[in-house]
């Protein structure tokens, strides 16, 4: 899973099909992601001094992380993630579509530079 913070990406199923939003939150041990403004949900509050009037609150879940598309920053369709090597050696994610870079993600390593 290839997911980072801040990445934009589009729902392609499920009850939000086709909203795109950021990502918010990772949780690569059970492949999930929370998207902004996708799969809310109203969790009720009890009355307290941090909330005083109480009431329902409107907050995102968690959605399967294959539910989701990556929106390439270059064309802004979806598309796929890779991950390739620099002639430095380093790793960076990159948009399959377009080739566009989406940043490094290791750093250089001798072993992996190319002469």
């Amino acid at each position: 899973m290839l997911f980072r913070e801040q990445d934009e990406v589009l729902v392609i199923s499920g009850a939000d099909k086709g909203t795109s939003g950021k990502v918010l939150k990772v949780d690569r041990e059970n492949s999930r992601v929370i998207v902004e403004g996708v799969n809310k949900v109203y969790k009720h509050v009890k009355r307290s001094g941090k909330n005083p009037q109480g009431g329902r609150l409107s907050k995102e879940m968690p959605i399967d992380a294959s539910n989701v598309m990556l929106l390439c920053p270059q064309t802004g369709k979806r598309t796929r993630v890779g991950v390739r090597y620099l002639k430095d050696g380093s790793k960076e994610r990159f948009a399959k579509k377009s080739g566009a870079s989406l940043g490094v993600i290791s750093p250089a390593k001798a072993r992996y530079a190319q002469q």
